[in-house]
């Protein structure tokens, strides 16, 4: 109809910036960063920030080749994803080569040092929480992926589809705790893609098990439940006991948020029988359990249960896990589940003490989920003596 003004549809350059979850200003911080590195001349910060707009909105289109290949590095996707035109053959033909050349410098060394990255931001991860190290993360599977890509040593592809199964766990998980449970299982997915490439079964179980804790926030508890099993599975045989009593502990969780009582509570029963007398195994970095973690997950799991032994059985994980052996994740997940606790209980002064301290930490590591869990906390309206 003459005179009606029809609203732009999204750019693809806009849609993939969000399904990311990127912002603008992050976006600009990584297309300077690159160039940069790359030595490539880019317009200033705030230039950027009004062409990134334009580009974005469809006002301009990104025509200049190297504004073109800094955008398919820090996204990872192709011209087309992107909404560009085709790169020219002889253009596409030298990156090619450019990036087998990079692939073929990979080495063991290269291998071990990014395993020590994956290492450190863990570590941070379990002092700080997601707040510090997601956006690090994110930018090392990046890198990891372009190399495995483009490598054709099989061994150095196995070896480091191993680190990126595991960094993309760790990526998933704290995507998790920020509230993005779309980008969480991205992760997830594509960990169980390079897990099987690393031919590694152990990586495997537990990238699925991780990934069924996302279906019991979404509330699909059947299929939580149908992935843990398929991950206690995978791992039959197969794995170290440290991780067996890990993925039957999981297994419990999704038991207990079925309400399937007695099975959950053999679960955790098994994971108890299970756990090695010395928790610790240097081939398994990304599991953190002794007898306090699981005294602290069987207490969450009795929460779901409606146990009326919730609280002492949470309160005891507390006492258990001094300092040292704390994650500030884990922590305060501990602090919303007695916070639940003490309100099925009518203790509204005790609820209300926890909340608080969870709050404060939720609000310290940027953890929207624990956040929404005491969003949803109903209160007693009174109070005991």
């Amino acid at each position: 109809m003459p005179g009606r003004h029809h609203a732009r549809p999204p750019s693809k350059l806009r849609a993939v910036r969000r399904e990311q979850g990127r912002t603008q200003e992050s976006v600009i911080r990584l297309l300077t960063g690159r160039a940069h590195r790359l030595n490539i001349a880019v317009a200033s910060e705030s230039a950027l920030r009004v062409m990134l707009s334009r580009w974005e909105n469809g006002h301009d289109q990104v025509t200049n080749p190297d504004y073109q290949r800094l955008f398919r590095e820090i996204y990872g996707r192709s011209n087309e994803e992107l909404g560009f035109p085709a790169a020219p053959v002889n253009e596409a033909t030298e990156e090619l080569r450019e990036r087998l050349s990079l692939a073929r410098n990979l080495d063991t060394s290269t291998l071990e040092l990014f395993q020590r990255q994956i290492n450190d931001l863990r570590s941070a991860d379990l002092k700080f929480g997601a707040l510090t190290v997601l956006d690090q993360l994110d930018a090392q599977v990046r890198q990891m992926e372009k190399l495995r890509g483009f490598s054709v040593s099989s061994e150095h592809r196995r070896r480091l589809s191993a680190i990126l199964t595991d960094a993309r766990t760790l990526a998933g998980w704290t995507a998790l705790d920020r509230g993005s449970a779309l980008r969480a299982w991205s992760y997830h997915e594509d960990a169980k893609v390079t897990a099987r490439e690393a031919e590694a079964p152990h990586l495997l179980a537990h990238a699925a098990a991780q990934q069924a804790v996302i279906l019991i926030d979404l509330g699909e508890i059947g299929q939580a439940v149908e992935l843990m099993a398929y991950a206690r599975e995978v791992a039959a045989g197969n794995v170290a006991p440290l991780l067996s009593s890990w993925l039957a502990a999981a297994h419990g969780e999704g038991l207990a948020a079925a309400g399937r009582r007695d099975d959950a509570l053999r679960a955790f029963d098994q994971a108890a029988e299970l756990l090695p007398a010395d928790p610790v195994d240097p081939q398994l970095p990304f599991l953190l359990l002794n007898s306090g973690h699981l005294a602290r997950w069987r207490g969450s799991a009795l929460l779901r249960l409606g146990d009326q032994d919730t609280i002492n059985h949470l309160e005891s994980a507390v006492r258990e896990l001094d300092t040292g052996s704390r994650t500030v994740r884990g922590h305060t997940g501990m602090l919303v589940d007695l916070a639940y606790a003490y309100a099925a209980a009518g203790d509204r002064e005790s609820a209300l003490r926890h909340a608080r301290e969870a709050k404060r930490l939720a609000s310290q590591i940027g953890s929207d989920r624990q956040r929404q869990r005491l969003a949803a906390l109903e209160l007693p309206s009174g109070g005991r003596d």
